[in-house]
């Protein structure tokens, strides 16, 4: 059976859908790396914080900014850490929303071709059927201009 441009339809509908879950995963990956970006931006902020106060009372402050720093840099380590990891995904993320929407291409670049396709032999079958009724026509005109002679 010879395939049609209308074949690819439900095709190109699947990797669509494929392209878009990947467009939402990224988008997933992206948010969590914003999130840990503001974490990061929030605990350097608690720092100061804390970093003004034990300015103001150094004695006091000495015994619980200790704690405080070490906490702090264990934290802002896993924070790293985890913005690694994520800013791999989302580069993993990409490569795979760039291969299924190169995918997506290759089929309605087919869907195209065959539409192309088609509508030439369509035009080529119009063109048989308009020259098969001038063969026609023309004949008959002869024949008629040979009875009248």
């Amino acid at each position: 059976m010879r395939k049609t441009a209308k074949d690819m339809d439900q095709l190109i509908r699947v990797n669509q859908w494929g392209v878009d879950e990947r467009q939402r995963e990224l988008g997933v990956l992206i948010a969590r790396e914003e999130e840990l970006i503001a974490q990061g931006h929030a605990l350097d902020n608690e720092l100061a914080k804390e970093q003004a106060i034990a300015a103001e009372d150094p004695t006091a402050a000495g015994f619980l900014y200790g704690g405080f720093a070490l906490g702090y840099r264990l934290r802002k380590e896993q924070l790293r850490q985890l913005l690694h990891g994520v800013r791999l995904e989302i580069e993993a993320a990409r490569e795979r929303l760039a291969e299924a929407y190169r995918q997506l291409k290759v089929y309605e670049e087919v869907q195209k071709e065959r539409a192309r396709r088609e509508a030439q032999e369509e035009a080529q079958r119009e063109q048989q059927v308009m020259d098969e009724i001038g063969m026609t026509q023309f004949r008959r005109r002869r024949a008629r201009e040979a009875g009248e002679e």
